[in-house]
């Protein structure tokens, strides 16, 4: 595990912590080491409305070891980015709402979980735990496990989950939303398109 990977995980484990996402699958003297930036997506900006903010280029793989790159952002009008991770109780106990929704959502809307907390392919107690917990969840949308393409917008999350809603370009468009709110998420999508007509 390098030190950037660890600092990643520290941010998100504290985070997790903080906002009473957690249980005992932390490391804690990592989670001590960590000193959080509290910035959101640059929402401290005079003009937010303004800014265009790109979601960074990336290559990962899913659950199931599939490839996925920024690509899958095209293939939709609007994505719903779920951050979160293993270690979070309100993460877990919404992602069945989540796979429901997912299931349900427009032809022109997709839902994509970013799992934060598994290090690499070595972490198969992690990779093991995401897998239980979307299967009995029955959220059968994307999940991909994070990785350093995601530094940039990693960086600027103080806590999970944290969803995020990126257009068909690969630009993150309205404000996040920190904690579990699912209406919220919906309400997002319905505003977003509401507008654009």
């Amino acid at each position: 595990m390098n030190r950037k990977n660890i600092k990643i995980i520290g941010i998100f484990v504290a985070a997790g912590l903080l906002f009473g996402c957690g249980n005992a699958n932390y490391d804690k003297e990592e989670t001590d080491s960590v000193i959080m930036d509290t910035n959101v997506l640059n929402t401290e900006t005079e003009d937010v409305s303004q800014e265009v903010i790109e979601f960074p280029a990336f290559t990962a793989v899913d659950l199931q070891g599939n490839s996925v790159t920024e690509a899958i952002f095209a293939e939709k009008d609007l994505t719903v980015i779920n951050i979160w991770g293993t270690f979070c109780a309100p993460c877990i106990k919404e992602m069945p709402e989540l796979g429901e929704w997912a299931k349900n959502m427009p032809d022109n809307v997709q839902m994509i979980g970013l799992i934060i907390d598994i290090n690499g392919e070595e972490d198969t107690k992690r990779h093991d735990l995401a897998v239980t917990i979307t299967e009995k969840a029955e959220a059968d949308f994307l999940q991909i496990i994070a990785n350093q393409d995601f530094t940039p917008i990693l960086n600027e999350v103080f806590g999970v989950p944290t969803t995020l809603f990126v257009d068909k370009n690969g630009d993150i468009v309205g404000e996040p939303i920190i904690g579990a709110d699912v209406d919220g998420y919906k309400k997002f999508v319905e505003d977003y398109f509401n507008e654009e007509e």
